[in-house]
């Protein structure tokens, strides 16, 4: 067992001195829940109690703990948040809270995502009291934290500290996520995404069927996709600067490294063949040990970043597995289905929602 880093050598509480350590950025997520009645859950769904914005006034709640979270536990240090989102999920009897917290800096940030995870709780159960008196708040846990000297450390495989990104057979899973508030909708055909399933699929990775969501809730689905550790996950669409593309941002969120030149390489070879290209905000990095990709939302977009991955993917990924993997090019932007330079220009070649 790990000796208490809070106790002196005389078991006096003391505050740990962090200034040796380097700088990373840092997330931590925790959980927790609400258990309450199933009439209770539906009230606040419906935001039919009589104080009113019952989950905007609790996630304000859990926000502001955070930022707080040094004056409420004795020897947490002041950390320089750079986010905190909380966010409900809802079963029959229950409502769960999620938390995360991200910074900059030399120390994490475990106890600003469950102080606000219980912060949040308690605005819950204030607010609910009244219908449901005897309404519970517990589960409180720790449940991912990435940066500093550990890397990732999850609860659900916290016995196995490294978990490959492999299913039982050594296939290397991979995850597509589409960003398209209209093919969400069901208003227009996503085709981007089963492309990328093919190109990752002619590669040797195991890749399902695109996953599509609207462009508000991309951060949602990247942070539950890297909580599946996969050893993949590529993202199209949402890249732009239009006021409803919002992938760089979740994308930033969720990454302990970022890899700019793996960015910058897609936007030169968009650019060679469409200037505006060039206004893509598309990042790459790593979430643990899976690597994350954002490709543009048109499908030359997509043909030019798959052209460039093609080099570079197969030794990022065992890079990033702990191999060293020599990479080759391999033939083929998009596998079976080339791209050709009327489908280029259908959407103008720039990234798009």
């Amino acid at each position: 067992m790990s000796e208490l880093t809070h106790l002196d050598d005389d078991g006096r509480a003391r505050m740990v001195d962090v200034g040796g350590k380097p700088v990373t950025r840092r997330v931590a997520i925790a959980e927790g829940r609400l258990d309450t009645t199933a009439e209770v859950v539906a009230l606040v769904r419906s935001d039919g109690l009589k104080k009113a914005d019952v989950l905007p006034t609790a996630r304000i709640a859990g926000i502001s703990a955070a930022k707080r979270t040094s004056e409420l536990i004795p020897l947490a240090h002041i950390v320089p948040l750079d986010a905190v989102s909380i966010d409900f999920g809802f079963e029959e009897s229950a409502v769960t809270i999620r938390a995360t917290a991200t910074t900059t800096g030399r120390t994490g940030v475990e106890m600003e995502a469950l102080t606000a995870v219980a912060v949040a709780g308690l605005t819950l159960h204030d607010m609910v009291k009244a219908v449901d008196p005897a309404a519970q708040l517990g589960g409180i846990r720790l449940v991912e934290k990435r940066g500093g000297k550990r890397g990732v450390w999850r609860a659900d495989d916290a016995a196995s500290p490294e978990t490959p990104a492999t299913d039982a057979a050594g296939t290397r899973r991979a995850i597509v996520l589409v960003a398209s508030t209209r093919a969400a909708a069901g208003t227009a055909d996503d085709t981007t995404g089963p492309v990328i399933v093919g190109w990752l699929g002619s590669r040797g990775f195991d890749a399902a069927a695109p996953r599509v969501v609207a462009d508000a809730d991309i951060a949602d689905a990247l942070r539950s996709a890297v909580d599946e550790q996969p050893a993949v996950i590529l993202t199209t669409g949402g890249t732009g600067v239009s006021p409803t593309d919002r992938t760089p941002e979740a994308t930033h969120a969720v990454l302990d490294r970022e890899l700019p030149g793996v960015a910058e390489a897609i936007r030169t070879a968009g650019r060679s063949a469409t200037p505006t290209a060039a206004l893509s905000r598309a990042l790459a990095g790593v979430a643990g040990r899976t690597v994350v990709v954002n490709l543009p939302g048109s499908r030359g977009g997509v043909a030019d970043g798959l052209a460039v991955l093609d080099e570079l993917l197969p030794h990022l990924v065992d890079q990033v597995a702990g191999g060293d993997h020599a990479g080759r090019p391999i033939a083929g932007a998009v596998g079976d289905e080339p791209v050709g330079e009327s489908e280029r220009m259908e959407h103008g070649g720039a990234p798009h929602a």
